[in-house]
């Protein structure tokens, strides 16, 4: 019996044991605009633009062309380092975390 518990007890710990996601140098686009743009054009969504969109919070465009978007704690990372740039466009980023569904709970995220 004591075998059968400890099995159940690792099966329930797998999901935690889970490794997160990283996305490299995706472009980076508040929810606002993210159906203005698709992943070629997304450089060009300027970072004036995302701070005045922030209250929409923020994700990202995939390569496949789909938006995933941030947690709230993930958009609160972005508006930190959006207001610590100096670029002006082609604003792209290093995120990781695990994604639910079509959305991301962000762990980090840096901008490129």
């Amino acid at each position: 019996m004591s075998k059968l518990v400890l099995a159940a007890l690792c099966l329930g710990a797998l999901p935690l044991l889970a490794a997160a996601e990283t996305w490299t140098d995706v472009p980076l686009i508040d929810q606002n605009c993210s159906t203005k743009y698709n992943f070629k054009t997304a450089d060009t969504h300027t970072r004036s633009c995302a701070l005045s969109c922030a209250s929409s919070g923020y994700g990202i465009l995939t390569s496949s062309g789909t938006y995933l978007k941030f947690d709230k704690s993930g958009s609160q990372k972005v508006l930190k380092e959006l207001k610590a740039s100096s670029k002006k466009d082609h604003i792209r980023a290093t995120v990781t975390g695990d994604q639910e569904g079509s959305s991301i709970k962000v762990q980090s995220v840096k901008l490129d």
